[in-house]
């Protein structure tokens, strides 16, 4: 399990709710990519896919947008 401070992340006003959907959809993409690759290697990640997901959002490498109705609450 993952156990990280969210403060880093949450940084510039993204919601917590932006935040869970961001690392979903990153997630699923990584897993995706490993799986579209199987047949050219093998199907195997080394670390999950929601881990690598945080890793990518606190080193930058994919930004988080919340729309503007999320933003009123």
């Amino acid at each position: 399990m993952i156990n990280i401070d969210l403060k880093p992340m949450l940084k510039g006003g993204i919601s917590r709710y932006s935040l869970c959907v961001a690392v979903a959809k990153r997630a699923r993409e990584i897993n995706d990519a490993a799986y579209e690759r199987k047949e050219k290697e093998k199907y195997i990640l080394e670390e999950k896919p929601v881990s690598l997901a945080v890793e990518d959002i606190l080193e930058g490498r994919c930004t988080i947008k919340d729309s503007e109705e999320i933003k009123k609450y």
